[in-house]
């Protein structure tokens, strides 16, 4: 019988299938981030006219069917590796030292996957099923009444708990996304002493930036509800 065969075929594919996700929820993670800085600034009306959009508007919500998709075949393409690699080195090594050969990062990769999908999970409970399923106010914009998504989201990050939920959530997304940024591209052959290096702090800034901007969003909300 082959070994290495599954759910997606060979490991190297669901290397690839790993590479492919996670550079497409990268992508998703920009422009999610750009969405959410009005709540920063405290615009209502522009938030609710991007929440407005991402719900409505026909191709995003045909892209979005793929990012659940995405988010779910990362996941298990993951542990289904993790659990190949684990199986493959049935007795560890005597002298391994785990710290010197690779990052906190890399050798969590499945925790810190694992983790972010539990975040997304009550994160998609929070907002999305509210917005679809629960009874949230609606105000006028523009002559059409939308679901007022803004005081939802502001006050949920009012909530301390929530917050700080959130922002060690982004923590582990941020150790999640240094090691997978730059692994995404070698997995897919993109390995060049000269591009490497550039494609490493590229994946180093963008796991600082990203998930740290995320984390300051209801940071500053959260502030902004005590001294209200």
């Amino acid at each position: 019988m082959a070994t290495g065969k599954g759910l997606f075929g060979s490991s190297l594919a669901r290397k690839y299938w790993m590479a492919l996700t996670g550079l497409f929820l990268c992508s998703f993670l920009v422009i999610h981030l750009l969405g959410n800085l009005p709540l920063m600034t405290g615009d209502h009306e522009a938030f609710n006219i991007y929440a407005r959009f991402m719900t409505t508007f026909p191709v995003i919500k045909a892209v979005s069917y793929l990012l659940y998709a995405s988010i779910l075949l990362h996941t298990v393409d993951g542990l289904m590796l993790t659990r190949q690699n684990s199986a493959a080195r049935p007795v560890k090594y005597a002298n391994y030292n785990g710290a010197a050969n690779a990052s906190w990062a890399s050798r969590n990769m499945a925790l810190l996957g694992t983790f972010t999908l539990v975040f997304l999970i009550v994160h998609l409970k929070s907002f999305w099923f509210e917005m679809h399923f629960g009874n949230v106010p609606t105000v006028l914009i523009e002559g059409e009444e939308v679901k007022d998504l803004y005081t939802l989201t502001v006050t949920s990050f009012a909530q301390w708990w929530y917050t700080a939920f959130y922002v060690f959530a982004m923590a582990m997304l941020g150790f999640h996304l240094w090691h997978g940024f730059s692994s995404a591209f070698q997995t897919l052959g993109i390995n060049h002493p000269t591009y490497t290096p550039i494609i490493k702090g590229i994946g180093a800034f963008f796991a600082l930036v990203i998930p740290g901007v995320f984390a300051l969003i209801p940071i500053v909300i959260y502030l902004n509800s005590l001294a209200a």
